[in-house]
């Protein structure tokens, strides 16, 4: 098997999940200029409430289709995550608008801590295991593998990420996203309900965390309370790598940070020498963050703050 090749499809299938979380980043800091750190909270919610439901229905109606079972309890993982998400920009960001960019800013490490102690209250501290469902084919691809699984998440995350790139650029809804972003104030004077754009840029965010949810618990099959912290801190450092409030850029960079943390991985142990092994691929994340802040702040694809004004 070809290690390279292998660490690239890896790569592929992390980087996916990353782009999808870092369009939540990247929309709410376009249009608010808000790091909503609690959005790695709302991917753990959706993984547990799919799986939640997943159990009941196996439970209640054991003959019931896989295929219908993952639709309900998708169904349901982005409805809860959609309201959540609503209730919190209402709740918590709203009231903090106008106020120093720091408020807004604890307020959101305040509710990622809320939201994982609710999450250890329901659901417990364990590990939880994720039924498989479908039976898991491997295939071999230039000389590696990848799984059904796998080739699911890197399908149904280009889907999605089409997806919302022509809603922002090619719909009436997205138009309003975009005046938004560049000036509230003048966006109202036109007549756009800027707090209704901004709760659906939450609500919106908050599905593809569902989603993203989802497609980790089934590639990993197993959820726990804090999955959603580490997940959040890298799909942020792929919103930043790509240039944090742009929508290409957050999936560029979230495929980029992907490639480097697998690729790095693989290798880590041979450049040196056994010293460190695969589990400390973390590192390269948190690397790639700095050396973006320090040599480029602005990102792969972001305009500088000169351009903007």
């Amino acid at each position: 098997m070809d290690i390279f090749a292998q660490q690239i499809l890896n790569g592929l299938v992390l980087g996916s999940v990353y782009a999808l979380v870092a369009l939540g980043y990247t929309m709410v800091y376009g249009i608010l200029g808000l790091i909503n750190f609690a959005h790695g909270e709302v991917v753990m919610i959706g993984a547990m409430t799919a799986l939640a439901v997943v159990s009941t229905l196996l439970s209640v109606f054991p003959e019931m289709h896989p295929f219908l079972t993952i639709l309900l309890a998708g169904l349901a993982a982005i409805l809860v995550c959609m309201s959540l998400a609503f209730f919190i920009e209402r709740l918590a960001y709203r009231p903090l608008r106008n106020a120093p960019r720091l408020a807004p800013l604890i307020t959101a490490i305040g509710i990622s801590i809320l939201l994982q102690n609710i999450a250890m209250i329901i659901w417990g501290r364990k590990y939880k295991t994720v039924p498989q469902l479908f039976p898991t084919e491997t295939f071999e691809l230039f000389g590696a593998s990848i799984t059904s699984v796998q080739i699911f998440i890197i399908l149904i995350s280009a889907v999605l990420m089409s997806g919302l790139l022509v809603i922002v650029h090619f719909t009436k809804l997205g138009r309003a996203m975009r005046a938004t972003s560049e000036s509230r104030r003048v966006a109202g004077l036109m007549g756009i309900n800027v707090n209704k754009i901004i709760s659906v840029t939450f609500m919106i965010g908050a599905g593809l965390a569902a989603v993203a949810g989802i497609l980790i618990a089934g590639n990993y099959s197993v959820v726990h309370y804090s999955m959603g912290f580490m997940l959040g801190l890298k799909a942020f450092t792929a919103a930043v790598l790509g240039g944090i409030g742009n929508l290409g850029g957050a999936v560029l960079g979230g495929l980029l940070l992907g490639l480097i943390e697998s690729i790095g991985a693989g290798y880590i142990g041979d450049l040196t020498g056994g010293f460190l092994g695969s589990h400390y691929q973390d590192v390269f994340a948190f690397v790639v963050l700095i050396v973006v802040l320090v040599f480029r702040p602005t990102g792969l694809m972001g305009e500088r703050v000169s351009e903007r004004a």
